[in-house]
């Protein structure tokens, strides 16, 4: 099971782009579904945690992993380090944190417009070494695990430097710590905001920029399939141009999010056709994206009944997505349902029960229901269990916005085509 279980596991494709802070849920999440074996899974948080802060919480899983066998000496050494180096950013943070730790002046300070550095200097003797010490801080108390901690003195770090690259790292770290206190809709805004640097930042090559959009879009994963807006974002944000060509050139596997996403959202499924079309020039495949490939490029209802079932065990290990689990079965359903109505006129119910994996009852009573949910010409004859669908000629102006809609899209991906092979070398 676990062998089967890890065939489509993307941890490691996605750890290439995570902080480590990020990359731990996705462990914790893999060692609870016993995708790997639970030594393999521990020595991998070790080696994460090893080079972070968490020093502690690293030497106690080593000790669960070795029968409670004593640290090796490195790793004692590097926490007597850690708490060195703590003792000493506290003394030097120590004018600015104890400032901060009055939330009422500092929200009156904001209030006022009076939150800057030449105001606090002059009135509160704070310098610019002080606002330095509080980034280094902030930094060693993420690197602890004391993300809202991090996250707070990174929200006021970020209204006080002066220094552009640094506080463009401080805004990477509190979107990590956002996400990992679960804080959905400070996670939105901190996206938003670093949406806007990488596209407006000036970078030493095309190649450059597209490495920083595949960094956001990997951590916005986390805001994707946990805020409430978060299905829209993605198919929002991975549609348009600039992102779908760094997905192409970079990181195709994320299409199996995109895939996920759109079919998981009855609202959105206009995108539908344009993601095949996407999905027919890539080399990446997964049960998801090719679930989409038979039953929408190639009209195997076989195969497409076959990969969902395919669909479901990769739904069931994936961190992201195995909380749409239920909506994408109901709704991967419908479309074979929609599929097999468009090029049959008599519906033997037994056998398209079959071909949906369910049993016949149950999948009598779902059919009747997806039939007058979807308003078709049909009706239902209960005494030979068939459903018998009428047609209607299509619209003419429908297919003229079906066949025109889509062009934007395939001009940007033969756009993208075009310049794959002259990105490596800009």
């Amino acid at each position: 099971m676990a062998a089967d279980a890890s065939k489509y596991d993307l941890t490691s494709e996605l750890g290439k782009y995570l902080d480590r802070h990020l990359v731990f849920p996705l462990l914790e999440f893999l060692q609870a579904k016993k995708v790997y074996p639970e030594a393999e899974i521990l020595e991998a948080k070790i080696a994460l945690l090893q080079k972070t802060n968490m020093l502690d919480f690293a030497a106690d899983i080593y000790k669960s992993l070795h029968n409670g066998k004593d640290v090796p000496a490195e790793m004692a050494k590097r926490r007597e380090e850690v708490i060195a180096n703590l003792t000493e950013l506290q003394a030097k943070a120590e004018k600015v944190v104890t400032f901060l730790s009055d939330p009422a002046l500092v929200k009156q300070l904001r209030t006022d417009k009076a939150f800057n550095i030449n105001f606090l200097k002059e009135n509160h003797g704070i310098g610019e070494e002080d606002i330095d010490a509080l980034f280094h801080y902030a930094k060693f108390q993420f690197e602890c695990g004391n993300y809202a901690a991090a996250a707070e003195f990174l929200y006021h770090y970020r209204s006080l430097c002066t220094n552009g690259e640094k506080g463009g790292s401080a805004l990477w770290g509190k979107f990590a710590s956002d996400i990992l206190q679960q804080d959905w809709n400070a996670a939105v805004e901190d996206m938003n905001r670093l949406k806007d640097a990488v596209e407006n930042r000036n970078y030493p090559s095309p190649l450059a920029q597209v490495h920083a959009r595949a960094w956001l879009i990997h951590w916005s994963l986390f805001v994707f399939f946990n805020h409430e807006n978060g299905r829209n974002s993605i198919i929002d944000l991975f549609f348009q141009e600039r992102y779908m060509q760094s997905i192409q050139a970079e990181a195709p596997h994320l299409l199996r999010y995109l895939a996920a996403a759109v079919i998981t959202n009855k609202r959105r499924r206009s995108m539908l056709k344009d993601l095949v079309r996407v999905l027919q020039n890539e080399q990446y495949s997964d049960p998801i994206t090719e679930f989409l490939v038979c039953l929408f490029v190639d009209y195997d209802l076989e195969a497409a009944q076959q990969k969902l079932a395919q669909c479901d065990e990769v739904l069931a290990n994936d961190f992201f997505l195995v909380g749409c689990r239920e909506e994408f079965n109901e709704n991967a359903r419908l479309f074979i349902f929609e599929t097999y109505c468009r090029i049959h006129e008599r519906i033997d119910l037994a056998s398209l029960g079959q071909k949906l994996g369910m049993e016949q009852i149950a999948a009598e009573k779902w059919i009747v229901k997806m039939v007058s949910d979807a308003q078709l010409d049909a009706k239902i004859d209960s005494q030979s269990g068939h459903v018998i669908l009428g047609s209607e000629p299509p619209d003419v102006y429908q297919q003229v916005i079906e066949k025109t809609k889509g062009l934007a899209l395939r001009s940007a991906i033969l756009a993208s085509h075009i310049q794959k092979g002259a990105i490596p070398s800009a």
